[in-house]
């Protein structure tokens, strides 16, 4: 009778903790809905993405257990940032993603696609994406996840988790004012139409590229790169 109970309790405890913890992955709750979010991606298809400067061609990029996954071992074939279909200006986005070990990668936004501009970096910042051993976590604080790359060290320590572990990121933009998030902690804030964003442009190793965090409305893109990185449960709201 002791063994029943015991086997009962542990077969409960398993089942609250799975309640928990088990998230709907790559759908929108009823109140997300009713808020406005849409979902940028449906874990199924690639629809709404497609490969910078090249359209809907064969590319390193696949579809995978629900996840939208830069898959360093896919040879032969197109190597290039994806983007978004549509263009965004005032919006909230979250995602959820996770990297290989040594892996670098990163999210832009405000990317203008223009045969002229000859990679999404060119035009739009980006929101920094690094496995801690990487050489880059060391070499710079302004490169580290949760970072307006480049520019700032976390506005507030956010460490991310572990390679291959899931991590959860938001970019707010309102006229031009950016909000990055890691793990629900605030890591960057920046003015795109201030005096002080154009001085630091002006003086960084983006001042070569003309269109560079000029524009405030843009493509979305997920960094392609010779590591693996993968994205699920990327949702938008248009504010």
């Amino acid at each position: 009778m002791k063994k029943i109970i015991v086997l009962v309790c542990l077969l409960m405890s398993t089942f609250c903790s799975f309640s928990q913890n088990s998230k709907p992955v790559n759908q929108l709750t009823i109140k997300e809905k009713k808020e406005g979010w849409k979902l940028l991606f449906d874990g199924k298809t690639s629809n709404g993405w497609h490969l910078y400067n090249k359209g809907k061609v064969a590319s390193a990029w696949v579809v995978k257990n629900g996840e939208l996954k830069c898959d360093a071992t896919i040879t032969d074939v197109e190597r290039e940032d994806l983007v978004s279909d549509n263009e965004f200006e005032n919006f909230d986005l979250k995602f959820e993603w996770k990297i290989s070990k040594e892996g670098n990668s990163g999210v832009f936004f405000n990317v203008i696609e223009k045969e002229d501009i000859p990679k999404a970096w060119a035009s739009g910042p980006e929101y920094q994406l690094l496995e801690k051993s990487h050489h880059d976590y060391a070499y710079s604080a302004k490169k580290r996840s949760g970072c307006l790359y480049g520019f700032y060290e976390q506005k507030n320590p956010a460490p991310d988790k572990s390679a291959g572990q899931w991590n959860q990121s938001e970019i707010k933009q309102v006229n031009g004012k950016i909000e990055f998030y890691l793990n629900g902690v605030l890591t960057a804030t920046e003015d795109f139409n201030s005096e002080n964003w154009k001085s630091l442009v002006a003086n960084s190793g983006f001042k070569s590229f003309p269109e560079f965090g000029k524009h405030t409305k843009g493509r979305i893109s997920l960094q392609d790169w010779s590591k693996g990185i993968s994205f699920r449960n990327i949702k938008i709201k248009e504010l």
